[in-house]
């Protein structure tokens, strides 16, 4: 007599016949407007009047919203799993993370040995199905970066890419009746679907009391299986059969079976449309009500939410069963399907103990607290791309706001726009252009925003509108006490000072106002010089953005050597949607070196920095270096040359600044390297190495960025921050953060 406490789920399973060919379909579509949870399809691949079921399934996903998508079972001897795999972690991403995969070894071997499938026995079909279960665990296993070998005696892989992780963690379902085969499901399988409908309600203790023996054998706990029951029955008032009768009837004869046989899940197998209504209106509420007054007055604990091979992907010093329960549905552990999608960002590898996804500011001050109790690093994420590698960690909590992310225009006469920090530049640029609106973000539209207003916000219309600080006329953060303010000029402004330039010391950006500026199209010219004479072409293109109008911005971009040959890209984008302005601006940089190959165009802002579809995936540590200068000087440009020549740096960048960035007082934020025309950066293969070249320049820089630096030296603060500025942040840190709980980024100490 067990009760396994998992939450019930309520479902039906159709019949996929392609003679009515929308039937199953618009069943599907009913039983979700009714409330159930679950529509499960048969999967006969042999039968020619029956839909494909993967087909069936996907058309079903796209014409529902919630309800739960399972095949059951699928036939596995006749799809190889590695595909079965990429399918259903396909389908699990485009239907927001609603499948549960059931398998089951095969029945029909006559009709499966017709199509080409050659007959197992019961033995190799259960040697099989356990080889193609953990095939298709290590294809969704797309955390782990090494490519998919499986040498079994049925299912053989060689270096399979693994991925696409599914977009939560599928649970896997086996359709059994053998002791074997219980056996196999105790050890590996989510769940148990009991075979024979009604008939096999005889066999369910027996069943059950296999399947825990086997999981405890394996060092699992029996109530990670969920037990699956599909049910036939009449509504018929006179009926005196099992499920036949009136709705009161159903409910007694199904309420034993979940309370004392362990069924988690009842589905009902019909494709009767009065059938299924009667079942989720009187039925499922009914049942459901009397499940849950029963486990109430027996205080049954649910079900464990992650199973012992999840759990044994912890880390250590995380007290992961205390965390609260607004946070644990979003919270992602190195065990689940979606690490694969978290642990990383855009330039460093990671792997996080935990990752906390809260989605209102409240939540963002829980998950504060918790990770505050921890004694693990704690990284702060936007979107994960910054190029410091900062946003996470080995073996710590990641405060992830990227569900933070919403747009709203605040007012429309003076373009006012309220920005969740977890959106991205590129959502940003494509909600305003509309209307005629941008904020100057960056050169990347997946850079998120909280990282970006906190820091600076070098961008293509920088010499036009400023930094992206610049913009900023509210923000609300989390402090470190879990203090939820709003800071601006008016309120506590000296926080909002700090904010602007160095809050990634200070808090939990939760939203910032920001004031868009009026930009319509604008004209993009890609540049590429002949660079054999280095140091001179970079002297000349400095002169010339240093003399052009200020609507104009332009980036540099050089990699190392190849075949003898060096070139220079530029990216110059003139804030003017008119051919001729953009053309006379441009005249003096084709004058700069010679050119190899060039294209101007008038494309919307939001086109050009249009948001990726690529999630971080990276490893590997980020070697970066930055500096700002005022100048382009012949000494720089010659260091900056022998730099490029060395082969210490793959990537080297000069971004122009000035302009309206320079028209801000020094003092009126926690930036204040107003008077830097440039900002230079360098990645390299290593960090010795970069670090001998780049030192070599320090001599000519004013100031640095501190996202775009990965150096972990302290004197990296002095460089981004005059005495005077960090004098003020020290005292503010100690009045705000004086445990110094944001500090895995450029850490201004207390």
């Amino acid at each position: 007599m067990m009760d396994y406490g998992h939450p019930l789920q309520l479902g039906v399973f159709l019949t996929p016949t392609a003679e009515a060919p929308h039937a199953a379909v618009d069943l599907a579509v009913r039983a979700e407007e009714l409330g159930l949870d679950l529509v499960t399809i048969q999967d006969h691949p042999y039968q020619p009047r029956f839909h494909e079921t993967w087909t069936l399934l996907s058309w079903i996903a796209g014409r529902t919203e919630r309800i739960g998508l399972a095949p059951s079972v699928l036939n596995v001897p006749m799809r190889p799993p590695a595909v079965v795999a990429r399918a259903a972690a396909s389908l699990d991403l485009l239907s927001g993370g609603r499948l549960t995969l059931g398998l089951g070894a095969g029945v029909f071997w006559d009709a499966m040995e017709a199509m080409g499938v050659p007959r197992l026995t019961p033995g190799q079909s259960v040697a099989a199905l356990e080889e193609a279960i953990e095939v298709v665990r290590g294809t969704w296993d797309a955390a782990t970066p090494t490519p998919l070998s499986y040498r079994g005696e049925h299912h053989r892989l060689t270096g399979a890419q693994r991925g696409p992780a599914p977009a939560h963690t599928v649970p896997v379902w086996v359709g059994a009746a053998r002791r074997r085969m219980l056996d196999l499901v105790g050890r590996l399988a989510d769940g148990w679907v009991v075979p024979g409908g009604n008939a096999g309600v005889p066999g369910l203790r027996d069943g059950n009391a296999m399947i825990d023996v086997a999981a405890a054998s394996a060092g699992r706990d029996p109530r990670e299986v969920r037990r699956v029951l599909n049910v036939t029955g009449r509504f018929a008032p006179d009926a005196a059969g099992f499920l036949d009768g009136p709705p009161e009837r159903w409910v007694a004869d199904l309420l034993p079976l979940v309370l004392d046989d362990g069924v988690g899940t009842v589905v009902l197998a019909s494709d009767d449309p009065a059938t299924l209504e009667r079942f989720a209106r009187d039925v499922a509420p009914a049942l459901r009500e009397a499940v849950a007054d029963a486990r109430a007055r027996r205080g049954t604990p649910p079900a464990p939410t992650r199973g012992a091979a999840a759990l044994a992907a912890r880390r250590p010093r995380i007290a992961y069963d205390d965390l609260p329960a607004a946070l644990a549905d979003t919270a992602v552990e190195p065990g689940d399907a979606q690490y694969a999608a978290v642990r990383s960002t855009y330039l460093r590898g990671g792997s996080p103990g935990l990752v906390l996804r809260p989605g209102t500011p409240e939540e963002v001050a829980e998950a504060l607290a918790f990770a505050r109790a921890q004694d693990v690093p704690l990284s702060l994420r936007s979107a994960g791309h910054g190029i410091s590698g900062r946003s996470t960690n080995d073996g710590g909590i990641v405060l992830d706001v990227s569900r933070l992310n919403t747009i709203e225009v605040l007012d429309d006469a003076t373009r006012l726009v309220r920005v969740g920090p977890g959106a991205r530049w590129g959502e940003v640029a494509a909600a305003l252009a509309p209307r005629g609106w941008a904020i100057s973000s960056g050169d990347y539209g997946g850079v998120g925003v909280g990282g970006l207003a906190t820091t600076g916000g070098i961008g293509f219309l920088g010499r036009a509108h400023g930094l992206t600080i610049d913009h900023v006329r509210a923000v609300e953060l989390v402090l470190a006490d879990g203090t939820h303010v709003r800071t601006s000029a008016e309120e506590h402004p000296d926080l909002f000072w700090a904010v602007r330039g160095a809050g990634f010391n200070f808090g939990v950006a939760t939203a910032f106002e920001m004031q868009a500026a009026e930009v319509g199209d604008v004209g993009v010219a890609q540049l590429v010089y002949d660079a054999s004479d280095t140091a001179d072409l970079l002297t000349r293109w400095g002169a010339a953005v240093e003399a052009a109008p200020r609507e104009l911005t332009s980036f540099l971009m050089m990699g190392a050597p190849r075949g003898g040959q060096l070139l220079a890209q530029t990216t110059t984008v003139v804030d003017s949607a008119d051919p001729a302005t953009i053309i006379a601006m441009l005249q003096p940089f084709a004058q700069v070196g010679p050119l190899v190959s060039q294209s101007v165009q008038v494309v919307p802002y939001s086109a050009l920095v249009a948001t990726p579809d690529t999630h971080p995936t990276s490893e590997g540590e980020p070697v970066s270096r930055t500096g700002l200068a005022e100048h382009l000087t012949p000494q720089l440009a010659a260091d900056a040359e022998r730099l490029v020549r060395s082969g210490s740096t793959f990537f080297f960048q000069i971004r122009s600044m000035g302009g309206a960035g320079s028209d801000v007082p020094p003092e009126a934020t926690a930036f204040a390297h107003r008077s830097a025309n440039f900002s230079l950066t360098a990645f390299g293969g290593g960090r010795q190495r970069l670090d001998g070249a780049w030192d070599a320049m320090a001599h000519h820089f004013s100031g640095s960025y501190p996202s775009f630096s990965s150096d972990p030296r302290p004197e990296r603060l002095t460089e981004a921050y005059p005495p005077a500025t960090l004098a003020r942040l020290r005292e503010l840190k100690r009045r705000y953060d004086p445990a110094n709980v944001f500090r895995d980024n450029t850490n201004i100490a207390p």
